[in-house]
């Protein structure tokens, strides 16, 4: 019998907070792509996001531990909040890489992120560390121009109209975020007050 390998979803993002978006889009790639297990990265400092209030690793890191607790295909991953500096995808790639020797990686990102890959720090290397999963909403139009077809997937996920921006300015107004994130997540956000006085920039 031919010994298949290790098949690891890696979903990066900032989950500021993570919400059902997110947790559907790594469920639904985990079954289109026969994924073992989906690895959660939160982002340490993002090269995107200098000039945005962001909250602390730890929280963004414990909520998005309570959100995935319930499904053993879901972990978390410290790699991005351990290592110094800016967040790039490919040092996440990198380590993750050297963390599961012998397995493929599955990257799965929004397709708005994805459609700027070109953009991202030693793109050419990323195809060849990992498949590239875009998630996008029913009937957005992902442009793959210039990425490498072989490299990079479309999945829809109805779910992805929930969006952390959105979260965030319900709790700051005060109005609540029952079910768009998880029981446990928006008891977090309450009992540590996140979101309250924060304004995005």
């Amino acid at each position: 019998m031919t010994h298949r390998r290790p098949r690891i979803g890696v979903m990066g993002g900032t989950f500021d907070p993570v919400h059902h978006g997110h947790l559907v889009a790594a469920s639904e790639a985990a079954a289109r792509f026969d994924l073992d297990e989906v690895v959660f990265a939160p982002t340490g400092r993002s090269s995107f996001k200098q000039d945005q209030v962001v909250s602390p690793a730890e929280h963004r890191y414990l909520m998005t531990v309570i959100a995935t607790a319930s499904n053993p295909r879901f972990t978390v991953s410290r790699v991005d909040l351990d290592r110094p500096g800016l967040t790039y995808t490919v040092d996440t790639l990198r380590d993750l890489s050297a963390e599961r020797a012998g397995a493929d990686l599955f990257f799965i990102s929004g397709a708005d992120a994805i459609e700027q890959i070109l953009r991202w720090k030693d793109a050419q290397e990323l195809f060849t560390m990992a498949q590239f999963v875009a998630v996008t909403r029913p009937g957005h139009q992902l442009s793959v121009a210039g990425l490498p077809p072989d490299r990079v997937q479309v999945l829809e996920v109805p779910a992805l109209a929930i969006s952390s921006t959105d979260i965030r300015a319900r709790v700051r107004a005060g109005k609540p975020a029952w079910y768009l994130v998880p029981d446990g997540v928006v008891q977090y956000i309450a009992k540590h007050g996140l979101y309250r006085g924060q304004d995005d920039e």
